[in-house]
């Protein structure tokens, strides 16, 4: 009898700890999904429903009216006024950015100045982030804030702070005269050089935090190794640590690279007003010529040839791995 009593109150504890069990891998699953769903919603949120927008007002006609154009699809017809405006859709503000050749020039001339200004924050960002992750573990910290330092001050204010730097009666020039090493001020200002020179500070942490963080991984023995092989240090960087780097040079790349093309604060203050950038035209066409349709049209055209080759990467970078699985 105390033998089934036994069974039976063990029987009982099992199944309530199974049910807890459940229980507990349930609200685990509801947890996941939520977490997950956040990233979702904030896309959703700030960029899919401003691209919505966005795109809706390109496909808008000029107008003189106040706001400057006329909504091709207005939600307040319904259904039936939906599909009726779908039909006399007409993309002549993307046409508009073919037939002027201002904007494809400018589209080129950000495309070359961002890859430009990535390569150079690259060859300067590549040895800063090596040295850190060979530094000691005590200096790391110290090294790591002087990088992230120029963030605590005011963008608006460092890129203004270049301009009494690199103007020809500015700090540069007044060294270089007093070292004798010019007879005549440089011309600096106004040009692409200043512009090279405002982005690659201004965004040079980005390419150093994303290779900082891959080197200070890496296994540095492997070099050791390497070089007991017979490898010179040339030849062991370049066919050890680089490949071993090559995720935090395509992850600062990036992150210098797509806010550089769209770039206009920089251009504005120290390219002066000859610089061909799209930022520069996209704020012109808003504010200055108030052709939002065209505006709007430039910016996704914009966003597109961000997007389009970052998808190919990734679609490319994921076969890779299946292939090397």
């Amino acid at each position: 009898m105390a033998q089934a009593v036994q069974e039976t109150l063990s029987g009982t504890t099992a199944g309530q700890v199974g049910e807890q069990g459940l229980a507990s891998r349930a609200i685990a699953a509801i947890t996941g999904r939520a977490v997950i769903l956040v990233p979702y919603l904030w896309l959703l949120i700030f960029f899919l429903v401003p691209f919505g927008i966005v795109f809706k007002i390109s496909l808008s006609q000029t107008t003189i009216a106040m706001p400057p154009y006329t909504p091709v699809f207005n939600w307040d017809d319904g259904i039936s006024g939906f599909l009726a405006n779908l039909r006399e859709l007409s993309f002549e503000n993307y046409t508009w950015l073919l037939d002027d050749a201002l904007y494809f020039n400018a589209y080129v001339s950000s495309v070359v100045i961002a890859g430009v200004s990535t390569f150079l924050a690259l060859l300067i960002g590549y040895p800063l982030a090596y040295a850190m992750a060979r530094a000691p573990g005590s200096l790391r910290p110290l090294l790591l804030m002087m990088v992230i330092l120029p963030f605590w001050t005011s963008f608006l204010i460092r890129v203004y702070a270049w301009i009494g730097i690199l103007k020809p009666e500015g700090l540069l020039n007044q060294f270089l005269f007093w070292i004798g090493a010019i007879d005549t001020p440089l011309q600096i200002m106004n040009t692409n050089t200043a512009i090279y020179i405002g982005i690659v500070y201004s965004y040079l942490p980005f390419m150093v935090l994303p290779l900082y963080a891959t080197l200070e991984k890496m296994d540095f023995s492997l070099i050791e190794a390497a070089q007991d092989l017979g490898c010179t240090p040339i030849s062991a960087f370049w066919k050890i640590t680089f490949p071993l780097s090559l995720p935090g040079v395509v992850a600062g790349s990036l992150l210098v690279f797509i806010p550089a093309i769209g770039e206009f604060v920089i251009p504005d203050l120290l390219g002066g007003s000859q610089t061909l950038m799209i930022g520069k035209t996209l704020w012109n066409e808003f504010f200055s010529n108030r052709d939002w349709p065209v505006a709007s049209a430039v910016a996704i055209v914009l966003l597109l040839i961000l997007v389009v080759p970052m998808m190919f990467f990734q679609r490319a970078q994921a076969r890779a791995q299946e292939q090397g699985r």
